[in-house]
């Protein structure tokens, strides 16, 4: 066993957000469990995100230490104690918190100085990190927190720039270079690129790409058997370095951590043991699961959409709404004027609404959930798959619309609400007649046990992959070793 001197030491640096906090928090515990002295760098304010998971390996030989840096909210203009981007509501704080992220490199070179890490996992968002990383002589790894079709997908438009070449924002465009034939419309990109605005997000964007190209390589939560073609395309085509060491929510096998997964700062809003209960008493494949993530914002008039949609669809339903929603001009708006008069009594039994945190991981791999609408975000979407789910999309912004293309028109296990536009937040308006219609198509429709059944041997593919001898475990392996022989030929220099 290598002494406490020689072990292999990695520093990791997420995002504050929790779509980034999550599966980093996993990834360190797999690190951590290979053998690898593991630091999480995080600021106080984001401490309790982490909390409960360190707390269990401070006995255990997968020990995770957590560092705190100050986070400069008074310097950017930010209000005191506001350090998560969850908690971002308007472009202005937006702007403010990026720029307080570029404040952080100083006290991260301060930490490196005092802790001699031999490498640094930092989230894309921090694209400094690549020349701090040099600074010290350590290999900078780049987590990001998506798919390979995604990143292949970017840099594709970046490249070919296809939506230049169509005459309205409506007309569908190829994706040129793909493995698959991947269409689009101008409509569906993120509004800096389809208006070609230069700001401080674009130009971060840009630094972030340039960072990545110069960086030891990438971290993906993915794993090969499912986009065999992009792992290969993004390695040689592209010709980036990247390791796949996912589904990193796999790492949560026992139904304790599934149930806290995620619920650390929040109280949860339903107790498991309630929830387990009520899925208890459903039929397998019977329940449909509704999320959209713990950022998209819908307005009450979609909420209600929604709720219509759920009950004309004769479906039986777990509905998670996030608390203080914004009205339909994007104020706050905390009564519940979205919920038609008398749904839950009608619904009682037949549908379970819970407003604010869910244990999603535990609900998902319920046998009584059999499909899962979602918003594609990449940690749910790999989370359905895990789980062996078809899927409703409903992409709202971000990279979401890349990851709708892998679900329904590549891996065919998923179908598409209708979603036409790219609307940060949010999203697009979609009718209660559309929503019920996909619901149906996933549950009781002649291709839905099709799907299902597609869906079922993916769900087995991602959990061999992370399995000793699977491709995501092995490819861990190699990383874990690659790490280990540029530290031994550093020392040599």
């Amino acid at each position: 066993m290598a002494s406490e001197i020689d072990k292999l030491h990695v520093l990791f640096f997420p995002l504050m957000a929790q779509g980034h906090i999550l599966p980093t928090l996993d990834m360190v515990r797999l690190f951590a469990a290979r053998g690898v002295k593991t630091t999480i760098v995080t600021t106080p304010h984001n401490a309790p995100l982490f909390s409960k998971t360190i707390e269990k390996t401070q006995n255990s030989p997968s020990k995770i230490t957590l560092e705190f840096i100050k986070f400069p909210a008074k310097e950017a203009g930010l209000p005191d104690g506001l350090e998560n981007l969850d908690s971002v509501t308007n472009p202005e704080l937006h702007r403010k918190f990026f720029f307080a992220l570029s404040l952080l490199q100083q006290p991260l070179e301060d930490l490196i100085q005092e802790l001699r890490p031999h490498a640094l996992v930092a989230d894309i968002f921090f694209p400094w990190a690549t020349d701090t990383a040099s600074k010290y002589g350590i290999p900078r790894l780049i987590f990001h927190g998506t798919s390979f079709l995604s990143m292949c997908a970017m840099e594709s438009i970046k490249q070919h720039k296809p939506h230049k070449s169509v005459s309205s924002d409506t007309e569908p465009f190829v994706l040129p270079g793909l493995p698959d034939e991947i269409k689009l419309t101008r409509m569906q990109l993120a509004d800096d690129l389809r208006l070609e605005v230069l700001n401080d997000f674009t130009r971060l964007l840009g630094r972030a790409g340039e960072a990545e190209k110069r960086s030891f390589g990438t971290l993906v939560n993915s794993f090969y058997e499912l986009e065999p073609r992009y792992v290969d395309h993004y390695r040689k085509v592209i010709g980036r370095k990247a390791w796949h060491i996912g589904p990193l929510s796999l790492c949560n096998k026992n139904p304790e951590d599934k149930a806290q997964r995620g619920g650390n700062v929040n109280a949860p809003s339903i107790d498991e043991n309630e929830c387990l209960k009520w899925l208890a008493s459903k039929k397998p494949n019977s329940v449909v699961y509704v999320c959209f993530g713990t950022v998209s914002n819908f307005p009450p008039s979609q909420l209600q959409e929604i709720a219509l949609a759920l009950e004309a669809s004769g479906q039986q339903f777990i509905w998670v709404v996030r608390k203080g929603k914004n009205d339909d001009h994007g104020r706050e708006e905390n009564k519940e004027d979205w919920l038609p008069e008398g749904y839950e009594k009608r619904m009682e039994g037949k549908g379970l609404i819970i407003r604010g945190w869910a244990p999603q991981v535990l609900i998902l791999d319920h046998e009584a959930v059999g499909g899962f609408v979602t918003h594609c975000g990449w940690n749910s979407a790999l989370e359905g798959i895990s789980a062996g789910l078809p899927m409703v999309t409903w992409p709202v912004f971000a990279e979401q619309f890349y990851n709708e293309k892998l679900i329904t028109d590549v891996l065919k296990i998923g179908v598409g609400v209708g979603v036409r536009q790219w609307v940060r937040l949010v999203g697009d308006r979609i009718k209660r007649e559309a929503i019920e219609k996909a619901v149906k198509e996933i549950m009781v429709a002649e291709r839905a046990e099709e799907m299902r059944s597609r869906a079922k041997v993916l769900g087995e593919m991602a959990r061999r992959a992370v399995e000793e001898g699977g491709s995501s475990y092995s490819d861990l392996g190699s990383l874990i070793e690659e790490l280990k022989s540029y530290s031994s030929s550093s020392k040599q220099d």
